[in-house]
Parts: structure tokens; C-alpha cells; sequence
């Protein structure tokens, strides 16, 4: 039966419940939806839009575990609906529908599971499920039915289409190429792997794993010591690899950006989760790339084509859809997005179109793993294939064939079938059983692979190998009894893992899945015949191939094309209207704020991250290098940054592919590497319109070639990357736009010193100049350029690099100027050329701006000198240090040109040939912020926006440190050395969906305690009682996934599991005893009424104003308060991470009535990010032991975690927020003396 609750918000929350619900199952269910009325009746009418009901929702999927955690049995799924005045309402058709009343049918799909089916026409077969197999693998396939003596079954036909398909196996870039009637030497995978073979420097593991490996430093683990109990964390030393990875995911962003964005970056975590035996990611990085959005009616350059009757979605939509989607699988997974970048671009010249129509979405990101597990063992017969994650679901069949092909090509139904679902909770907990295990001492996985295109099918075959295995189809999940064999085999239902496992670990494997709540499925055996099976219950094999006819005959590509040559007209133009050219160029979305992006990810979470977008006392997105640490200390690393130039790459395919290359390496420079440019290692992405037009396939090779021949010169490797060559979108009157070949450079690399990362951020020191440094060797040309697309020209005069070890020596150098701390500031120059690197070393500043003269530098033409992206740099060095500078570059034989010095007004004046020229820094600051205002509009609400744009450059972060505060440990009697026991203890509670707590734990840690990792089925079970520990801590994240509001679930996990509840009963029972609610864990204790339970009326956590996910790093004041976490910090004012979706503290009563322990610095948004009553960010309880506190301090105690931190005291081994975890140290050491 169906059940039908009304909510407070307006919407009705249909319940399916396998028995009649008691009153108080439904007593419970109202509480859970808000206190929401169940509605007395089987039916409602009017018109509500709701989700697909064959589409199962993680909504649901959470929601239904949530009733389950509660103690409600035989609630099968819960889907929440809105009603709408009349049909014309809008709604999204990829997710949802329209429904005229509901009923008890709305979760009915009429679809009974197919039976097998052996295939007759394998040729119509081909064409009717869209499986873009080639004649030749036709023919394959009919000498395989010739073998087997038996026609071949629909499960075998689809599931060889896919784990062969373009998308999965690379044809054509293994492939060979005949261009202009002579076959080239070699395939375009063998020129990506001649660079690692001349320059392996510390790969490991290339181009036969789900990610690259690299040699890493030595650094310290802090992790549990036993996964599958609640135990102590304890620090190690491990041996580390480091692992770089970049997925694409083109095809579903299109068709449905939300979901097709989030599963690509839960693709690129999976890939680097499925490393060797298993590994940990840590960052991620982003690319979109799509046609014009088309925001306002003002951008001259947009009108180049027609608005075309987009397929699935509009330019617009994408962009800020999938943003939101790759954004929210991060922010709940728990990886922070640290790098990225935006480009939209159409053209029409000499009658081609080209478009992001089909688009690109790049999902990058590193990480690490142990040296041990670096590498995947060999299977053997009896080892175990356990599947680790969410269930199969009618979604995801057949994206790795559809992926293969140009969109548009096959009917919606077929591409809507590979619209995926995006559960990043679920693939946490997965995520947490793979952590622990490579974790331990001995960990037990032989083999692990993603789940992803291809389904069961090609994951788990993979992990079995040439050993062959039986997979036993009753075992595997299944979410929907509607799948036929074929549905279930080849399944690309995400958030789930491949694992080969020793037989002999599998009660502990289960034990720590069990603990994490991950299901975890023992579906088959290795069995050593060489064979790949799926197997019913009653014995049929739906799916029985040896692993050779899987695999090892697929015919050879052969791409046959001519050289033609393509010229575009170069820009015109006039140096008197250099100021017009300048607001259009920084209007384009390439150059312009990404705030709009980095303001809704999370960009702290780890408690690792040391250098995200954002920097200044202004927070602007001016970085374009990544780093993070390998553990808590704050020294060893990995830079990460990204390039591309597919303008450039139209004019002249080979100089795109070198600029990608070159803007990578210009991005990362200025972060020390630990074996200058030979410690970079590159993922080339290649997205490609292949056979879209004549010539598009030799532009490809030569595009490989060269930037081979280029990082083979540069001494750096490419071990890894990715390939999507339909990149073309046809429309349904015969039309096609075709994507611009384009390759995406996501550079890697291990940081000796995270601390010595160079911002940016010019600084305001009189006594300093700034410089410009060359690396490209050439003329300053204007082909390719952002200021030649705002013309609607691309031109053939491409800047490239001439001279490649003159790059590499460049390279080199600085890398020597940042690691002697002589580069105070530095910034690329790129996109927007010299003249927008230089306003965005001041934008983030309030006070400033530069005298620049150019008569140095050898080019008259200021249009050039201003707007051309030839590689360069610009750095600021102080003048007590220039000499240095100077006999550094000068040994290394570098040229570099002095071009101006820091001053007071707030312009940059540009002199060259006697005439100056002023640009007013805060007019282009607010011309540049501009596009991420028109963006932002799409995603917030209640006029957030429009403050925000108001707001932005008048909020700026201020400090005012402790009176006694001096920044050294030793000043509180801690060491970072601690590895003994201290007989202080305290305990991390975690639920599902929890991501904050390491970082958490390691404040702790830090301060002096023995820190407990608890989660709650460790409580709900009695496992733990928290009876020996004194400090409890809620960690932050997404419980559940936010479903039903933020801790609800959680909430409900304490109130209804008497165990639990009497653990936390106890607690607070006790007068020994502290207690601190961070985000999630903010709500938490304000669900339960654990910080003012004497009053009549609760407080309450409410979405933010803007109705987004707010990530920031703002100033708060502590004022005069008595909490024992917070008392010493009083009158401080200190900047902290904020990373939420529901912060918004509702209290009833005035502000005299609570103990506020923190308040942000400004009333107005976006610095109150969620608009607090009384701008509070933290409230403490009336005795002051127990503190809700919304931001993140254990994301910034240490300088080198802070977004910004005074200048001053930028070596300060540790920052003021320390105290809060050494005061609860103090205090509870006290009381149990």
C-alpha cells in the first residue's frame, strides 16, 4: 500500500509499505517528514510533478534506509511530489514527470523481466538497441556463434557490445591511421606511452590500471587501529604512491547534466579507489566546457549562430546543472574540488559550425596510495568476487555503446536509458570499507575495479582475468524486479566496487562493511577454466564466453584520412578601443569569475587541502593550482593543475596540443616540486569530432604527435588519460555541430614544501617589482586567443613554443626562485592575456595597484603586448632579493624583463611608447564578476545573488589574534611527534554519509587526546557505550545524504535505538563530559535539543537563504563568552571554512538568551553565508560545555589550511583555533585526575 503524507513545505511524501502501518509507524513517519499529517485517503487529486516512477531516486534509497535505521519495517520506497497549478508547469523531463493525481499505481511499471533471448539478426540486433558494433564485429560474433555451435544470447550480444565498445576499449587510439595514402609509423596509444618509456621518471604503474601511479614520499598514516571495531586512531609510517586520474563524461552531462556530471565524478573517485589493491583519493578537479550560454542580450560574440532547438538541455541549463551535480557528489562524497576551469565556444567560418553543443565535462582530480598496494595481484582459482556498494536499477543500460557514438544518432529512449543515477553517500560507505582495508596491515584485496560503463560485465571479468570466474545472478543486488538477464548482467548502476578478496578474509571484510553499513555481496568465485559466466538460480547461463571471445579478438581500426588545410581569419582591430576590448574579454566565461562555481563546492573538506581557487582578503577565484598534503603535517604534497587551448587547436592542432601542455605546466610552477619539471606526470584527455568531417581524424594524430614529440623534449610522461572521439551533436533536421577537437592537460606532481606555494595575490610592498618572464620563445600572436573569440575570429597566427628545453630550463628556475621564498607573488599568463593576469594579482586586494611600462619588452603593437596568451609568467620579487633573482635566471640562461613596481592608487597604469594608459582596477574587478553574477542568478535564491554581487569586495577578511597567542605548539605543551598514549580520551561519532571526520579526529589528536573512531551502528548495536570517553565530537558531512533534512535521519538513528539513545542519555548525564556538533554534527545536537533543553521553544537549523550549498572562508568574532571550548579565544576575530547547505541557525528568543560563542564578521550575505538570526555561527550551552558550531575549525588550525592568514605570522606552526581542542584537553584531564 501506498501512504500519503502531507508536509508543513507543501509537498507530499508518498510511503510504499509492504504491510499495514501500526499509529505508531505512522507516529514515527510524521515526526521523520517534518511533522507532516498523513493524508486520509488512497489517492490525491490536482497535478504533481514527481519522479519517473521507474526511476528508484537515491532520495529514496536513503530515505527508505532512514525508516529502516528507525526500527519501520516493509517500507520498500519513499518519492517526495509537488503540486503544480496545471500541467503547462515546468519540470525536468529527464528526471521526473507529470502526474495527473496520485495514486496507488505511481510506483507501478508494467514491465515484466524479459526472458533470454538468443539473437537471429545480430545486424538488426546491432541497430534496434543501438550497440554501434562495426561490420567487422558482426562478423566476429557470427565465428563465435560458429565455435559455441548455438546462436549467441541477448545478454552476451549486449554485454561483448559494451566491454568492446569505443568508449571502453580505445579502438581508435590503438588504431591505425592512414593519412594522405601513407600509414603513419605509429598508433596514437603507442606516442602517449613513447613518453613514459623516455622519461619514466617515478611512475610505478601506467596505462594498465584505472589510474597512474607515481613514486611518493614517505608520510604518516592516521587511521584506526582495528576498521572493524570502534578503536583508537594511531599514526604509522607509510611508503606512499601518488595517483592521477581525469575521467570524461561528455555524452551523459548532455543528455542530463545533474546526474551525468555527478556520475563522472564519482567515476574518477571510483578510478582512483580501484588502484592496485586499492587506494585513497583526495582532491578533484573540473572542466565544462559548452556552447554560449547565452546570459544577457549584450555579448556581440554569442550572436555568431542561431539558438539551436537543443536536444536535451541548454547551454545555460548544463553549465549550471552540472556543476551543481559534479558539486553536490563531492560535497557528500567528501573530495574537495581544488582546480578547474570553464570555456564556451561556438564558430562558424568558411561554412563549418562548431559548438560545445555536445559537451565536455571533465572530472580529474589525485591521490595516493601505499607503495605496497600499488599493484593488483594475479587471481587465483577460489578467490571471491564481492561486489560492494548500491543495487541494479532500470538506468545506466548501454551508456558505454551510446557513449561511442555521435549524440543525437540513436532515439531518445535508447540515450535516456543511459541516464545514471548518483548516490555519493552509498558510495562513501563503500569507499570507507576500501579505505580500511588499505589501512591495515594486511590488506586482503587481490584485485579491485570500478563499476561503471559496462556494467557487471566488464568490472568483474576484469577482476578475474584470463582465471575466468562464475558469478552466481541470485547473489548479485537487485533494486528493481523488473530487469531482465540482460538488464542485470550488464548494468551500469554507479556508487559500487569490484573486489577480489582471499577467501580466508571474508568474515572480516563483512565485519567492517557491516560496521560502515556498505552492502557487501559474495557473488561468485574465480574458477581457473579460462571461462566467464553468469548463472541463474535454476542453472541457465544467460552469459557463458570464454574470456578470449570476450576480449581477444576484436578487430583492428583502421582510420583512413586526408590532410586538409583550414585558414580563419585573423582579428581586426584598433588599439583606441583597447578598454572595450578589455570589458569583452573578461566578460567571456573562460576568463571571467568562476565565483559562481567555487561558491557552492567544497573546497576544505579533508583538512588537507593548502591551496584551493580562492585567495586574498577577498576570496576570489584567482588560482589556478591546486595543492594538497599527504597527511597532517603540512609539508609533502601534490600540485595539480589543468590547460587546454582548443581555439588554438582549430588554426593548428600540433601548437594546441603544446599550449594544453604548456598552460599546465605555467599553472603549477609556482608550487615546489620535489624534483623540479621531471616530478610532473600528465593525463591527456582527448575529446575529438573523428569521421565528423574530412581532415578531423590527420588533425588528431598530428595533435598526438605532437604533444608527444613535446613532453617526450620536456623530459615529463603522460601515464595516463582518456579518449571520447564522437564528439559531434546532430539535430533532427539533418544538422550537426561539431565540437572542437580538443585536448585537456591535468598535470601532477609531488610538493616538497606545501608551505611555499606562491599566491597570485600582489603584494602591497613598496619595495618590490614585478617581472616577466617568457616561456614560449616566440612572437606575441594573437591566433587562438580569448580577445580573437570576442571578435568571433580564432586567426591563424597561433602562438606556440619554440623552444622546448629553453621551457623546461625556464621551468626549472623559477621552480629554484619559489623554493628560496624569493617569488612574493606570481601569476600565469593565459586566458585574457598580460592585461588580466595583471588586474587579477590585484583583484583580491582592497588597497594597491601597479605601475607597469612595457617599452622592455620587444613588441610595439599594445594590443598584442596586452591581449596575446603566449606561455608566460609574471612574478612580484622583493628588491632586497632581485639580485638573487637576477644570477639565478642569469646562470640558467633566462631572459626576464623588469615591467613595473607596486603604488598606491588603485589603477594599473600601462605605459609603452610615451603613452599611458589607466585601468581602473574595481570597474574591471566588477566587469570581470560580472558573468559569475548572470550564472549565479540560476542558482540561488531570495536575491542572494544580487547581495553577493553587492557584497563581494565589501566584506573583507580581518584578524584580531588572542592577546597571548604566539603560534607555537610548544606554547600549549603539544608536539606534533605525540605517538604514545595520553589516557585522555575522546571519541569521533560518525554516521553514514559523514565525510569530516579525519581532520576532526587529528585536532584532537593533535591537542593531546586518544581519540575514539565511533559510528553509530557501533552504538546502535552496543558495541560502544561511550562510558570511557570524557569529549564526544559529531563530525561533519552529509548523514544520509541531507534526505528529510539535514540530521534527521541521524537524529532518528539515536532516538529510536535504545542502546544509542542510552549511551547519549548517559553522557550527558554526566558532569564530565564535553561535546562539540560541527555542520552536520551542528544539527545534530540541535535536532536533539542538546544545547538549550530548558527552553519551551527549540532553535532550529534551516536551509541557508540561498538555497544552495555554501562554501566559503569567512572571519568570525568570538565575543566575551564563558564555554569552556571557545572562553579563550574571547574578543578574537579569526577567518574558518564554512561548507554547508543548511546553516541557518531559526532561534525563537531574543539574543540575550543564548550563549553565543561565534558570530560571523558581517551581517550581510555572503559573509553570514546562510543568513543566521543574530549572524550566529556557533551557540554553546548555558554551563558552556557543549558547542553546535556550524563552521569548520578543524580545517584551519594550521596557516597552510587557511584560505588566507596574516602575512605576519604566516610561519605560525599552528593558528588561535587550536585552543578550542587544547582547552576540552585541559579541561577534561582536570577532572579526571
Amino acid at each position: 500500500m501506498i501512504y500519503f503524507f502531507s508536509t508543513p513545505a507543501g509537498s507530499v511524501i508518498a510511503t510504499q509499505a509492504n504491510d499495514v502501518l501500526s499509529a505508531a509507524d505512522i507516529e514515527k513517519l510524521c515526526w521523520l517528514y517534518g511533522e507532516a499529517t498523513l493524508v486520509e485517503s488512497e489517492a490525491m487529486e490536482g497535478y504533481f510533478i514527481g519522479p519517473r516512477r521507474e526511476m528508484i531516486t537515491p532520495w529514496s534509497t536513503n530515505a527508505v534506509e532512514i525508516t529502516q535505521n528507525m526500527g519501520l519495517a516493509g517500507i520498500v520506497r519513499i518519492e517526495e511530489y509537488f503540486m503544480v497549478e496545471n500541467e503547462d508547469a515546468d519540470y525536468d523531463p529527464m528526471l521526473q514527470r507529470m502526474y495527473r493525481g496520485l495514486d496507488q499505481r505511481i510506483f507501478t511499471v508494467d514491465i515484466q523481466p524479459k526472458p533470454i533471448e538468443f539473437i537471429e539478426d545480430l545486424e538488426s540486433y546491432n541497430e534496434q538497441e543501438g550497440l554501434a558494433l562495426s561490420k567487422e564485429e558482426i562478423d566476429y560474433l557470427h565465428q563465435v556463434e560458429n565455435e559455441l555451435g548455438r546462436k549467441l544470447t541477448d545478454s552476451e550480444v549486449f554485454g561483448f557490445a559494451q566491454i568492446n565498445s569505443e568508449h571502453c576499449r580505445h579502438k581508435i587510439f590503438g588504431g591505425t591511421f592512414i593519412i594522405d595514402g601513407e600509414e603513419m609509423p605509429s598508433s596514437l596509444f603507442a606516442m602517449i606511452k613513447r613518453t613514459t618509456k623516455e622519461n619514466p621518471n617515478s611512475i610505478i604503474s601506467a596505462y594498465k590500471d584505472n589510474v597512474a601511479f607515481a613514486q611518493g614520499p614517505v608520510v604518516e598514516q592516521f587511521a584506526p587501529a582495528d576498521h572493524s571495531i570502534p578503536d583508537y586512531f594511531i599514526i604509522k609510517d607509510i611508503e606512499t604512491v601518488i595517483s592521477l586520474k581525469a575521467e570524461t563524461h561528455n555524452f551523459p552531462t548532455t543528455v542530463e547534466p545533474f546526474n551525468g556530471a555527478s556520475t563522472g565524478t564519482g567515476g574518477e573517485i571510483r578510478d582512483r579507489m580501484g588502484g592496485g589493491k586499492g587506494s585513497w583519493p583526495i582532491a578533484g578537479t573540473a572542466v565544462y566546457m559548452t556552447s554560449y550560454p547565452r546570459t544577457y542580450n549584450d555579448r556581440k560574440w554569442e550572436e555568431v549562430l542561431p539558438v539551436r532547438k537543443w536536444l536535451y538541455q541548454t547551454p545555460e541549463q548544463i553549465l549550471t546543472k552540472a556543476s551543481n551535480g559534479a558539486s553536490d557528489f563531492g560535497n557528500k562524497f567528501g573530495q574537495p574540488l581544488i582546480c578547474g576551469s570553464v570555456l564556451t565556444f561556438e564558430h562558424k567560418e568558411n561554412d563549418e559550425v562548431y559548438g560545445y553543443d555536445k559537451v565536455i565535462m571533465l572530472a580529474g582530480g589525485v591521490g595516493y596510495g601505499t607503495r605496497r598496494d600499488c599493484l593488483k595481484g594475479a587471481p587465483e582459482k577460489g578467490n571471491k568476487v564481492i561486489v560492494m556498494g548500491g543495487d541494479n536499477y532500470r538506468i545506466g543500460l548501454g551508456g558505454g555503446s551510446v557513449s561511442s557514438v555521435d549524440t543525437g544518432r540513436y532515439s531518445s529512449g535508447i540515450e535516456l536509458n543511459a541516464v545514471q543515477r548518483a548516490n555519493a553517500e552509498m558510495q562513501k560507505r563503500a569507499y570507507n570499507v576500501v579505505r580500511a582495508l588499505c589501512e591495515d596491515d594486511n590488506n586482503p584485496v587481490v584485485s579491485i575495479h570500478d563499476h561503471g560503463s559496462a556494467g557487471h560485465v566488464n568490472c568483474l571479468s576484469e577482476l578475474v582475468e584470463e582465471c575466468g570466474g562464475l558469478i552466481d545472478m541470485a547473489s548479485l543486488p537487485v533494486g528493481d524486479s523488473t530487469l531482465s538477464a540482460k538488464e542485470i548482467i550488464a548494468n551500469e548502476s554507479q556508487e559500487r566496487m569490484g573486489l577480489l578478496i582471499k577467501e580466508d578474509a571474508i568474515e572480516y571484510v563483512r565485519k567492517v562493511a557491516e560496521r560502515e553499513r556498505a552492502p557487501m555481496y559474495v557473488v561468485g568465485e574465480t574458477t581457473g577454466d579460462a571461462r566467464f559466466a553468469f548463472e541463474q538460480a535454476d542453472g541457465t547461463r544467460p552469459f557463458d564466453l570464454s574470456v578470449s571471445q570476450m576480449f581477444g579478438s576484436s578487430p583492428k581500426t583502421y582510420m583512413v584520412d586526408k590532410t586538409v588545410e583550414r585558414h580563419y581569419k585573423d582579428a581586426e582591430y584598433d588599439a583606441e578601443n583597447i578598454e572595450e576590448y578589455l570589458t569583452d574579454v573578461l566578460r567571456l566565461e573562460a576568463v571571467a569569475c568562476k565565483d559562481w562555481l567555487t561558491n557552492k563546492v567544497d573546497r576544505s573538506v579533508t583538512g588537507k587541502i593548502a591551496r584551493q581557487q580562492c585567495q586574498g582578503e577577498i576570496q576570489l577565484p584567482l588560482s589556478d593550482c591546486g595543492v594538497v598534503t599527504l597527511d597532517y603535517r603540512g609539508r609533502k604534497g601534490i600540485a595539480t593543475s589543468i590547460g587546454h587551448a582548443p581555439q588554438a587547436g582549430l588554426a593548428d592542432p600540433a601548437k594546441g596540443s603544446v599550449l594544453a601542455v604548456s598552460e599546465a605546466l605555467t599553472n603549477i610552477v609556482l608550487a615546489p616540486l620535489a624534483n623540479g619539471i621531471r616530478s610532473i606526470s600528465l593525463s591527456a584527455n582527448w575529446m575529438w569530432p573523428c569521421r565528423s568531417q574530412e581532415g578531423e581524424d590527420a588533425r588528431l594524430y598530428r595533435g598526438v604527435e605532437a604533444l608527444s614529440d613535446f613532453c617526450c623534449a620536456l623530459n615529463i610522461n603522460v601515464p595516463t588519460g582518456k579518449d571520447s572521439l564522437s564528439m559531434t551533436q546532430k539535430y533532427p533536421d539533418g544538422t550537426k555541430v561539431i565540437s572542437p577537437g580538443t585536448v585537456i592537460v591535468s598535470a601532477g606532481g609531488e610538493v616538497s614544501d606545501v608551505r611555499k606555494v606562491v599566491s597570485p595575490v600582489m603584494v602591497n610592498e613598496p619595495k618590490s617589482a614585478f617581472y616577466h618572464i617568457d616561456f614560449s620563445f616566440d612572437h606575441l600572436r594573437l591566433g587562438g586567443s580569448a580577445f580573437a573569440q570576442t571578435l568571433n575570429c580564432i586567426g591563424d597566427d597561433v602562438p606556440t613554443v619554440a623552444n622546448p628545453e629553453y621551457f623546461a630550463e625556464v621551468f626549472n628556475a623559477v621552480q629554484k626562485l619559489v623554493n628560496e621564498g624569493i617569488v612574493m607573488a606570481g601569476h600565469d599568463v593565459s586566458a585574457g592575456g598580460l592585461i588580466t593576469t595583471l588586474l587579477e594579482m590585484c583583484f583580491a586586494n582592497t588597497t594597491g595597484g601597479m605601475e607597469i611600462n612595457l617599452d622592455s619588452v620587444v613588441e610595439d603593437d599594445i594590443v598584442k603586448l596586452l591581449f596575446a596568451e603566449n606561455p608566460a609568467l609574471v612574478i612580484q620579487v622583493a628588491d632586497k632579493d632581485k639580485c638573487r633573482m637576477q644570477a639565478i635566471l642569469d646562470d640558467a640562461g633566462i631572459c626576464f624583463v623588469k615591467i613595473g613596481t607596486p603604488c598606491a592608487k588603485r589603477h594599473i597604469a600601462v605605459a609603452k611608447n610615451r603613452r599611458t594608459r589607466l585601468f581602473d582596477i574595481d570597474h574591471y574587478r566588477d566587469v570581470w564578476f560580472d558573468s559569475s553574477y548572470l550564472m549565479d542568478l540560476k542558482q540561488s535564491f531570495n536575491g542572494c545573488a544580487s547581495e553577493r554581487l553587492k557584497n563581494y569586495k565589501n566584506q573583507p577578511l580581518r584578524f584580531r589574534m588572542p592577546s597571548r597567542f604566539n603560534g607555537l605548539l610548544s606554547s600549549y605543551g603539544m608536539s606534533a611527534d605525540r605517538r604514545e598514549k595520553s589516557g585522555v580520551r575522546a571519541a569521533i561519532i560518525r554516521e553514514k554519509g559523514t565525510n569530516g571526520e579525519r581532520e576532526m579526529a587529528y585536532a584532537m589528536h593533535l591537542a593531546g587526546f586518544d581519540v575514539k573512531d565511533v559510528t553509530m551502528t557501533d552504538l546502535i548495536s552496543g558495541r560502544e557505550t561511550l562510558d570511557e570517553v570524557n569529549f564526544i565530537v559529531f563530525c561533519g558531512g552529509f548523514s544520509n545524504s541531507d534526505v528529510l533534512g539535514s540530521a534527521k535521519g541521524w537524529a532518528g538513528a539515536f532516538l529510536f535505538n535504545p542502546k544509542a539513545k542510552a549511551a547519549l542519555d548517559r553522557f550527558y548525564q554526566r558532569e564530565d563530559t564535553l561535546s562539540l556538533g560541527i555542520c552536520n554534527g551542528c544539527q545534530l545536537m540541535m535536532e536533539l535539543n542538546l544545547i538549550n533543553p530548558e527552553y519551551s521553544e527549540r532553535g532550529r537549523m534551516l536551509h541557508n537563504d540561498s538555497h544552495k550549498f555554501e562554501s566559503s572562508f569567512v572571519g568570525v568574532n568570538i565575543p566575551e563568552n564563558n564555554s569552556v571550548l571557545f572562553g579563550s579565544l574571547s574578543n578574537s576575530r579569526l577567518g574558518v571554512w564554512v561548507a554547508h547547505g543548511e546553516g541557518k541557525f531559526s532561534l525563537p528568543y531574543d539574543a540575550e538568551k543564548y550563549n553565543i560563542v561565534a558570530q560571523y564578521a558581517y551581517e550581510g550575505y555572503p559573509a553570514n553565508p546562510n543568513g543566521s538570526d543574530y549572524n550566529v555561527a556557533a551557540l554553546a550551552s548555558a554551563d558552556g560545555r557543549h558547542v553546535a558550531m556550524m563552521p569548520h575549525p578543524e580545517r584551519a588550525i594550521f596557516p597552510w589550511q587557511c584560505a588566507t592568514y596574516p602575512a605576519d605570522r604566516i610561519g605560525d606552526d599552528v593558528t588561535p583555533w587550536i585552543e578550542i581542542f587544547r582547552n576540552a584537553y585541559n579541561w577534561v584531564n582536570e577532572k579526571i585526575k
